[in-house]
C-alpha cells in the first residue's frame, strides 16, 4: 500500500511518515500521516486535502479498500509519531515516548529524553537511568511537545491589546 500512496505524496512535495490500516466494526479506516520536506510538521490543511482526494480516486480504481471505508490524511502535529530512523535523528534532545514490541529490561514503555541515536539504537535517560532501544524493538514512538513561554505569548499579546482598545 506504501508503494502506491509514496508517489502521490511526492507528488504534492511532502513526504511519507505513516500508514495505518484499521477494521474496526463498519467502516474501515486508512490513516495517512505526510510531512512537509524539511520535516517541520508544518502541512497545509489544503495540502492534505489535495492529498486525500487524489488518495481517494487511486483506491477506487484499483478497489485496495474493498467495501466503506474512511480516509484520514493528516500531519505529524504536536505529538508527531516517530517511525523512520531520520525522525528519531531529528527528535535527538526532544522528550519522546516509545513502546518496544516485547519488554526490554522487564518493560514496553518508556518515557524520557532521547539523547542519541546511534547504528540503529535510541539511547534515552528515563527517570534519570539511561535505556538503549534497538530501532527493530519499537513498536510506537512520538515526541512530547514541550510547551515554552514562547508558546503563549502571541495570545497574552493579543489578549491585552483587545483589553486596552475601544474603550
Amino acid at each position: 500500500m506504501r508503494a502506491l500512496i509514496e508517489p502521490v505524496v511526492d507528488e504534492h512535495d511532502c513526504e511519507l511518515v505513516d500508514v495505518e490500516v484499521t477494521r474496526p466494526r463498519g467502516p474501515g479506516l486508512l490513516r495517512v500521516v505526510v510531512d512537509s520536506r524539511a520535516g517541520d510538521g508544518r502541512v497545509p490543511i489544503e495540502r492534505c486535502a489535495a492529498i486525500s482526494r487524489e488518495l481517494s480516486t487511486l483506491f477506487d480504481a484499483a478497489d485496495l479498500m474493498p467495501g466503506a471505508y474512511r480516509l484520514e490524511v493528516s500531519s505529524p502535529g504536536l505529538d508527531r509519531m516517530l517511525t523512520r530512523e531520520k525522525d528519531f535523528e531529528a527528535a535527538v534532545g526532544k522528550e519522546i515516548r516509545v513502546q518496544t514490541r516485547r519488554p526490554l529490561e522487564g518493560r514496553k514503555r518508556f518515557r524520557g529524553r532521547l539523547i542519541a541515536f546511534d547504528a540503529g539504537v535510541l539511547k534515552m535517560n528515563v527517570d534519570g537511568d539511561p535505556a538503549l532501544i534497538p530501532f527493530d524493538e519499537v513498536e510506537k514512538a512520538n515526541s512530547i511537545y514541550e510547551f515554552t513561554s514562547a508558546d503563549f505569548a502571541k495570545e497574552s499579546r493579543l489578549r491585552d491589546s483587545s483589553q486596552s482598545g475601544g474603550v
